[in-house]
């Protein structure tokens, strides 16, 4: 990553197209899984061909977005390893909801609330996977009993509920952060958002740039 009149790179074309091609898979699961989950909502089926098509094309799309998940992983764990820092920065997350983040350690490419959602998309797409396969009746149902398939119902669901309200709460942030969308859109972020809101990143950056 360079800087270029105060404005720096953040993501390549690749990161932006891996992270936007799981955004659309994410959602197109969460509405076929809405749809299959309960009577009142099956009529989002229509958005897939109906029920039938709904339900060959959902455990499909699970499987490509693991896929696409996975590419994610690989390009940003190293940076959301945990820190004590990121630790100070939890303790005092009250001044960084009320906009003072000059009293909380200084965060690198992604702060702690950022590094937990990393992690927690990481546990709950692992989750949805592993329960979702074992509800896949067409090609591992002679697997399991009925018991371990009503059990995998279950985690599939709340780890289904939890996965939406992390990403909501993750597109909640990037809203919230003026600044923060154009990274993930233009690829670039200016000088003085990186300031503000990932000071030691901006140091990192600046030095290798020198």
């Amino acid at each position: 990553m360079a800087e270029h009149n105060n404005i720096l790179d953040r993501y390549t074309p690749g990161a932006r197209l891996n992270h936007w091609i799981n955004a659309i898979l994410m959602i197109c699961l969460a509405l076929s899984g809405m749809s299959l989950f309960h009577p009142s909502l099956y009529f989002l089926s229509d958005l897939f061909g109906g029920g039938v098509w709904t339900r060959i094309i959902h455990p499909w799309m699970g499987v490509v977005a693991m896929l696409s998940f996975l590419g994610l992983v690989i390009r940003f764990w190293r940076f959301n390893l945990w820190t004590k820092d990121d630790s100070a920065w939890m303790k005092n997350i009250n001044h960084v909801m009320s906009g003072d983040e000059a009293k909380v350690p200084e965060a690198g490419k992604y702060n702690a609330g950022q590094k937990l959602v990393f992690w927690s998309l990481c546990v709950l797409t692992i989750l949805l996977l592993t329960s979702g396969l074992a509800l896949w009746d067409s090609q591992f149902g002679h697997l399991l009993t009925i018991e371990q398939k009503r059990l995998a119902a279950v985690v599939h669901a709340l780890s289904a509920v939890a996965l939406i309200a992390v990403v909501i709460t993750h597109i909640y942030a990037a809203i919230w952060i003026r600044g923060t969308i154009r990274g993930m859109t233009r690829g670039s972020v200016t000088g003085g958002w990186a300031w503000r809101h990932h000071r030691k990143w901006l140091r990192e950056e600046v030095g290798k740039a020198k």
